[in-house]
């Protein structure tokens, strides 16, 4: 989710070499790459085959267009608000609150006034900026620019209110159950973010799958409407793409193409030829 998923380092230049997927037949080539949305500055990971499949590609396909990403901070306020307030001790049990009291220090999220889910996603922005992270120096910004000089059409497979509407429609207890969660690791948040950093950037899908999928596995409901759902959505996508000749460059968010049923799984199971080319 452009909203929530960060990756983490340092001023200096970084290497990386994010996992990419290649599905094919005849006529059609379709690059899947697994990004990060938010990286420090000097991150080198545009290049190699990375490199290569943007310049072959006719069209970027990303969760949002350009246009749907810059709707999404309004749509997110116009959503966020609770009908009423509630306090944050009536939702977190003490070392809940201490840890989320302390990851709010200096910047008062307003989450009384707020939905759980919104509570979440102030969470995760905070974390990503402590860890000197910008959407700037994200992935989806580097091709955005890659395919705007080119002069190539970038799409996008949600709209900002369909992705945030992921999160609203949650059922209250599973709102009430990631938010909790979030709240009594925020101590340990850094140190994820940079283990699944480092697991992006050496592209290892196994440990991006297991950091990335831990916290959200616990949580079925939260699970299906957020990874699953829309991974099926995607590779049904693909699966029409395919009947049209060409090639594509589809960045999406990383969690999304590792596990059992990532898209390239998905899309495997159904026959199509798919190869992990980085």
């Amino acid at each position: 989710m452009p909203l929530l998923l960060a990756a983490c380092g340092t001023e200096s230049e970084v290497a990386a070499k994010p996992a990419m997927w290649l599905v094919e037949d005849a006529d059609t080539r379709i690059y899947m790459l697994g990004t990060m949305h938010a990286l420090p500055a000097g991150t080198d990971w545009n290049r190699g085959k990375i490199a290569e499949a943007a310049a072959s590609a006719d069209e970027l396909m990303l969760e949002l267009s350009p246009q749907q990403l810059a709707e999404a901070g309004a749509i997110f306020q116009a959503l966020a608000p609770r009908d009423k307030p509630l306090a944050m001790e009536k939702r977190l049990s003490p070392k809940a609150l201490a840890a989320y009291r302390k990851l709010e220090a200096g910047n008062d999220f307003g989450g009384e006034k707020l939905d759980d889910w919104a509570v979440l996603v102030l969470m995760g922005q905070k974390v990503a900026a402590e860890a000197g992270l910008s959407p700037a120096d994200g992935v989806e910004a580097g091709l955005t620019a890659t395919f705007r000089t080119a002069g190539k059409p970038i799409s996008g497979l949600e709209s900002a209110r369909t992705q945030l509407m992921l999160f609203e429609t949650l059922d209250p207890a599973t709102q009430r159950t990631l938010l909790a969660s979030a709240a009594e690791n925020a101590d340990h948040a850094l140190a994820d973010v940079s283990a699944m950093a480092a697991a992006w950037s050496r592209g290892d899908a196994d440990a991006l799958a297991k950091v990335i999928n831990e916290d959200v596995d616990r949580v079925p409901a939260a699970r299906k409407a957020i990874i699953t759902d829309r991974n099926r959505r995607w590779s049904g996508w693909i699966a029409t793409r395919m009947d049209k000749p060409g090639t594509v460059l589809m960045a999406v968010g990383a969690g999304h193409l590792v596990g059992t049923d990532s898209v390239p799984a998905l899309l495997a199971a159904e026959g199509y030829k798919v190869t992990r080319v980085q």
